[in-house]
């Protein structure tokens, strides 16, 4: 058992007793005057509420401790709610670069797929990519944050082989669809120009395949019906010229409502037309009315504050006190509504943020272990339980619990656990200088990781330098280790007096992403020349 405010527990007798001897002295009062009035009066003044200053006074012990917040026990609190199965597929070959539509029908699709994400929030959703692969770039989840995150990256050069092969989206998103919960509607959104280098024939195949196992097909149109160029650009953007064919003709691509048409039919399903304005809100539209399943959550709430038990005491000893004194009891029952209010205001208590909170690390630490192994709080608990093994020097616990936090589906969690991880790489590498150049690329692993996630934080990009400089090869004065962050929150490492700065710290990365964006460049243009050797449609 604990209390919010124990002083107030010690209070309690002695507001009581105030209370009882002010109750007394109110009452000898009332019976002074009453026999000043007559004898008769008197006496029937002192016969009623003799117990009136002792009941007053355990209302007002009640009352205070109540106040003071008692506190035990635990219980499970489960929220429900209801989803549907949705997966949804977005073409990025190379044909959807095409700008026909602004500013290109892939970031149209991607901001249509992006606003469907966020309507249907709630729902648990999977996120492919085709073109002439198929890849499932997310599971069928409920974070909407993370699949915005991964709808943002899209990109043509994601895929290592070109063109366009609907078939195996159709039968990959059948696949993903039937791992989710069967109660609920399974339905496959596809954003498309319909322009597939596979045989139509086996196209309406898998298409018929998905209306026999109750799969709902919605396509969603893109791009123009008169024949328009794929620009090719650099990675900055610039315009270097329009897709070629072997024979070096340019390509020219459009939206192929025949092959979409027919698909839609073969799957009895939807064809959301490329004209419409709000393609992401007709798909939300059309889900609407489809069937979903419930779903619970589970969380468990320690130290469940127990302020009824003394206001229903003191509510208890009013109505046995209105027999004889109704005004004065009903004038207290206005003060127990109040105390009562202030009680269920009372929320479920964490004693682990507590005792971070107070300083006291480890025992922090052991309140989180406990919150894990009851399986309370999930990756946040696991999270905080790791950066408070690392301000404590337990690099076991550390390690093991932000390995599991940085494969959380939140982005933000996922980001402080991989900045945290790196953090004890580092440590590790200092403590231990036989083995340092493992820990030292452990930790530069880490802090990559973290800024893909977050590509402008300064401190994890400094970490990263410093991780790099300490490598043999680095050279470099070493730097002081940095300092764990607290329960909730990453830690963050100042400049050391001496060495680089951040700007130049900046200026080291930014010539890196310069190197890596000249490979990537290099690449792309031996892949190129590649698929113009084999002759094969890659858009």
């Amino acid at each position: 058992m604990s209390f919010d405010i124990p002083v107030l527990l010690w209070a309690a007798p002695v507001v009581g007793l105030v209370v009882a001897l002010l109750a007394s002295w109110a009452r000898a009062a009332r019976v002074g005057r009453a026999r000043r009035w007559s004898e008769t009066f008197g006496k029937r003044a002192a016969a009623l509420g003799r117990f009136s200053p002792a009941a007053l006074g355990l209302v007002a012990v009640a009352a205070t401790a109540a106040l003071a917040g008692p506190r035990w026990g635990s219980r499970v609190v489960e929220t429900q709610s209801k989803g549907l199965n949705l997966v949804v597929a977005v073409d990025i070959s190379r044909s959807m670069l095409a700008e026909d539509v602004g500013p290109s029908r892939l970031e149209r699709a991607k901001r249509q797929a992006r606003r469907l994400v966020h309507d249907l929030a709630g729902d648990r959703i999977g996120l492919m990519v085709f073109a002439g692969q198929s890849f499932v770039l997310s599971p069928l989840t409920v974070d909407a944050g993370a699949l915005r995150l991964l709808i943002d990256a899209l990109d043509p050069e994601m895929m290592s082989a070109g063109g366009t092969e609907f078939a195996p989206v159709l039968r990959r998103g059948r696949e993903l669809l039937f791992a989710g919960d069967p109660v609920a509607d399974r339905v496959l959104v596809v954003f498309t120009d319909g322009e597939a280098h596979d045989s139509l024939s086996a196209i309406v195949s898998a298409a018929e395949r998905l209306h026999r196992d109750g799969v709902r097909l919605v396509l969603v149109a893109e791009g123009g019906r008169e024949p328009a160029p794929i620009p090719v650009r650099d990675p900055q953007g610039v315009l270097i010229g329009y897709q070629r064919d072997p024979s070096e003709q340019i390509v020219s691509t459009w939206r192929r409502d025949d092959i979409l048409t027919a698909v839609a039919d073969g799957a009895h399903g939807v064809l959301v037309a490329a004209p419409l304005n709000d393609q992401a809100g007709a798909v939300r539209d059309l889900v609407a009315a489809y069937k979903r399943s419930p779903q619970a959550t589970s969380t468990a709430a320690q130290d469940i504050s127990r302020a009824w038990i003394p206001v229903l005491v003191a509510v208890v000893l009013l109505l046995l006190h209105t027999v004889s004194r109704r005004s004065m009891a009903l004038t207290s029952i206005l003060l127990l509504v109040s105390v009562g209010s202030a009680a269920e205001a009372q929320g479920p208590r964490n004693r682990a943020d507590e005792a971070w909170q107070q300083g006291e690390f480890r025992r922090a630490a052991g309140y989180y272990l406990e919150q894990v192994q009851a399986g309370a709080g999930g990756d946040t608990t696991l999270f905080n339980l790791g950066t408070a093994g690392l301000v404590i020097g337990d690099t076991a616990v550390a390690r093991q619990a932000l390995e599991q936090a940085a494969r959380s589906v939140e982005p933000e969690l996922r980001f402080r656990a991989l900045y945290n991880l790196g953090l004890l790489h580092l440590r590790l590498a200092q403590r231990d200088s036989a083995h340092a150049t493992p820990h030292l690329e452990a930790a530069r692993r880490r802090y990559r990781e973290a800024l893909l996630l977050k590509p402008g934080d300064r401190a994890a990009k400094w970490n990263l330098e410093l991780a790099i400089r300490r490598m043999p090869e680095g050279g470099g004065a070493s730097a002081p280790p940095p300092e764990a962050g607290g329960a909730g929150e990453s830690s963050r490492e100042e400049p050391p007096p001496r060495g680089l700065s951040l700007a130049q710290a900046d200026q080291i990365l930014n010539s890196m992403a310069e190197e890596e964006r000249r490979t990537r460049m290099q690449q792309i243009q031996q892949r190129r020349r590649a698929r113009e050797t084999r002759g094969r449609k890659e858009w």
